[in-house]
């Protein structure tokens, strides 16, 4: 396969997946290096193709993501329930950040995509035993949110509401 005739099929790999493809799961399924697919990620950012790179690998957005910010607040035992209906309704959590009185904006990016993605995060959560950002502001806290469209980001806001996760700006 020729290298332009392999962007092409990488960018429809992208555009099925639903999840980040990674760097090495391209390479394996193309039988080229790992450089290899990221000199062709590089190469079609610069052709203006919408590729997300995160930690678990490429995202294509098309058309180009719409995002908002939600302010949230709920307990520990509603992280999982509050990014699965994020997700479940077709959005993208990019990060979470707070703004500490003293350190202002703390920001951890997250990329989560899925149920799979989330049922991950939380499991890191768990096994390092570690407190979620939001301790840090008695459990207020935001969250960065892409979607396809305006529709999708009023569909997770309204969501967010009757779950009573969703906070009004006051």
């Amino acid at each position: 396969m020729k290298k332009e005739e392999r962007q092409q099929d990488i960018i429809k790999k992208l555009r099925a997946s639903k999840t980040a493809i990674s760097g090495t799961a391209l390479s394996e399924l193309y039988h080229v290096s790992r450089q290899s697919i990221v000199q062709d990620i590089a190469l079609l950012k610069a052709s203006n193709h919408q590729i997300i790179s995160t930690n678990k690998g490429y995202l294509l957005v098309e058309p180009p993501a719409k995002q908002k910010v939600f302010k949230v607040c709920h307990t520990n035992q509603e992280i999982t329930d509050e990014l699965y209906t994020i997700v479940e309704a077709g959005g993208f959590v990019k990060d979470v950040f707070v703004m500490h009185e003293i350190y202002g904006k703390i920001t951890a990016d997250l990329s989560l995509a899925s149920r799979e993605d989330v049922d991950a995060f939380v499991a890191g959560l768990d096994e390092r035993n570690t407190s979620p950002l939001m301790k840090l502001t008695d459990t207020y806290h935001y969250h960065t949110v892409e979607a396809l469209s305006d529709e999708i980001l009023e569909l997770i806001e309204r969501r967010l509401r009757e779950k009573k996760y969703f906070v009004v700006n006051e």
